[in-house]
């Protein structure tokens, strides 16, 4: 197995990228390749190591590419324009087999439209989705979609509950992963016309595409077990992603402040450090990866902008078992079903017939 991994995108590019595709080569399997500017990486990985890269491991190497997508750059000018940036060179590499699968913490949008134009949406996926990984009560949340798709339709949000589903399914085992519509209420009566539209489709058309719908959810639940997936447009789903990551760093700093604030406060510390080290693990994002984006046809992986050297680890280790699970593969194989197809042609006559009402 390939691992891709885009050398020049992200914050802290390419000094985290490298950093974190070197400490994650002895936890992998995999083959890892850094994309973007060999005489950078090279000279880079000499200054932090004092050896080649192949000299670390002969399970790195790098695949040349002279042009990056800069963060300001307009994504589907980039994705068409710079044919050598180190994101379009790797999404032609897994494209074309060299690789399996691509990860990359630079330009969200030049990275969402060039896994769409340039690796192709699986057939019957009307929009591909971020789906990212956060704590939650006992275990982990999928927030879908987490920024990909700003602007959605009820059948978007009804694909999404269902790669969603198929995912936490095959991929992390649960039998029948519920799903929650995120809302500013629990009533089917309560919110916008797009979750209330895709309220009802949900709840007519959930058992037979095989999901175990439980009704809106407000966001203050998300996180206290109820529910294993939140559907959410891209726009609110990024908001609230924010707010969640917000939220950590300032419990985490207060919790700090006040453990620090005196020489007693300090001493009563101690015994609770323990408690204090799982619960600060728990609450930390890096801990999770980056988000997959489910719906196109080879699996892709955006890491976090801000991506340190640990995160970028996770991230590599967490695409491994993205590729060894065949998330890809399952959710091309009910997509492509006859069931499957037929059922959203139905789905599309009825939303056609009600917005004809």
């Amino acid at each position: 197995m390939k691992i891709l991994l885009d050398a020049m995108g992200g914050d802290n590019a390419p000094d985290a990228n490298i950093k974190g595709a070197v400490s994650a080569i002895n936890e992998v399997e995999a083959e890892v390749v850094l994309i973007g500017k060999e005489d950078i990486i090279r000279e880079k990985v000499k200054e932090f190591y004092g050896k080649t890269i192949e000299e670390i491991s002969n399970r790195l190497s790098i695949y040349n590419a002279e042009e990056q997508i800069e963060m300001e750059d307009t994504p589907t000018q980039a994705i068409k324009t710079k044919k050598d940036s180190s994101m379009v060179v790797g999404f032609n590499l897994l494209k074309q087999g060299y690789g399996d699968v691509f990860i990359s913490a630079g330009n969200s949008g030049a990275l969402l439209t060039g896994a769409t134009l340039l690796v192709g949406r699986i057939k019957g996926v009307d929009r591909p989705a971020l789906a990212g990984i956060l704590p939650a009560y006992h275990g982990r949340l999928v927030l879908m979609d987490c920024g990909a798709n700003t602007n959605c339709k009820p059948i978007n949000l009804l694909q999404f509950a269902q790669m969603s589903s198929i995912y936490m399914h095959n991929t992390l085992g649960i039998e029948s992963p519920r799903i929650g519509l995120l809302n500013i209420g629990t009533e089917e009566t309560k919110g916008n016309e797009l979750v209330k539209q895709s309220y009802q489709l949900l709840k007519k058309y959930s058992k037979d595409l095989d999901i175990n719908f439980i009704g809106n959810l407000e966001g203050r639940e998300a996180f206290l077990g109820a529910v294993d997936v939140v559907i959410a447009d891209g726009f609110t789903g990024n908001v609230f992603l924010k707010t969640v990551e917000g939220l950590g760093k300032f419990v985490k700093k207060s919790l700090t402040e006040s453990f620090m604030h005196s020489i007693w406060s300090k001493l009563g510390t101690l015994p609770s450090l323990p408690a204090i080290k799982r619960f600060s693990k728990v609450m930390d994002y890096k801990e999770y990866g980056g988000a997959l984006f489910l719906g196109v046809q080879k699996p892709v992986v955006k890491a976090h902008g801000s991506s340190d050297e640990r995160l970028f680890k996770f991230t590599i280790k967490q695409a491994e078992q993205f590729v060894k699970n065949k998330a890809v593969d399952q959710l091309t194989e009910v997509y492509e079903s006859d069931k499957n197809k037929e059922k959203m042609r139905e789905i599309k006559e009825f939303i056609a017939q009600m917005e004809a009402k």
